[in-house]
């Protein structure tokens, strides 16, 4: 990892009213997500010198960390997404399968990778390798958040916004059954809300 990750512990800013039911606690506010943000594009731009790149994203976690992430980037660039979802039984992580692939060609051209959340290492232990074989000059990972207790497979992220502990977040994009990417901050989810999806199975749950 180039970069320290912001370390965190729990903040006290309460949660909304309308979302106390749900989410237990708020993890990273909008202020602390905003200005981590803003010194990530400082570090890539450092990195990459004014060279053109070209940033693919994961969907659909990275949206709003994407669109504030390159807000901030001053150096050309060209955008595309690749699309993955996994299948399994509540919050468990199942098969994962492709369902965008990259349409522009990234041989011979520096790319940057971002992702939501790296946890078990599982998603980008499958992307990476993909993006290797098409040949890019270089390939280098950003991802918002990182959960290294979790990790399964030997992965790294060359940028990382925030080192999280082992709880189950959403907001800023995370989802879990395709609710709270609205939330403006990341917040931990109360466990009864997961429990509940955890007794059936084959649902499709966030990509980890």
């Amino acid at each position: 990892m180039s970069k320290a990750a912001t370390q965190l512990a729990r903040t006290k800013s309460p949660v909304p009213p309308g979302w106390r039911k749900e989410v237990e606690s708020v993890l990273i506010t909008d202020a602390q997500l905003a200005r981590r943000v803003r010194s990530l594009a400082r570090e890539i731009e450092r990195d990459y010198r004014g060279r053109e790149m070209v940033v693919v994203s994961l969907l659909n976690g990275t949206v709003l960390f994407l669109a504030d992430l390159i807000r901030h980037l001053s150096l050309p660039l060209r955008l595309d997404f690749i699309g993955v979802s996994s299948y399994g039984a509540g919050t468990e992580s199942g098969e994962l399968v492709f369902t965008k692939e990259l349409r522009l060609d990234v041989r011979g051209r520096d790319v940057l990778l971002v992702d939501d959340i790296l946890d078990t290492g599982k998603t980008l232990s499958r992307v990476i390798p993909k993006l290797r074989a098409l040949k890019p000059q270089r390939l280098k990972v950003c991802v918002l958040l990182d959960k290294p207790s979790r990790r399964v497979e030997e992965v790294a992220a060359d940028y990382v916004g925030f080192k999280i502990p082992d709880v189950f977040v959403v907001g800023y994009g995370l989802d879990f059954a395709e609710r709270y990417r609205n939330l403006p901050f990341v917040g931990v989810l109360h466990p009864h809300v997961y429990k509940q999806v955890n007794q059936s199975v084959a649902k499709p749950v966030r990509r980890r």
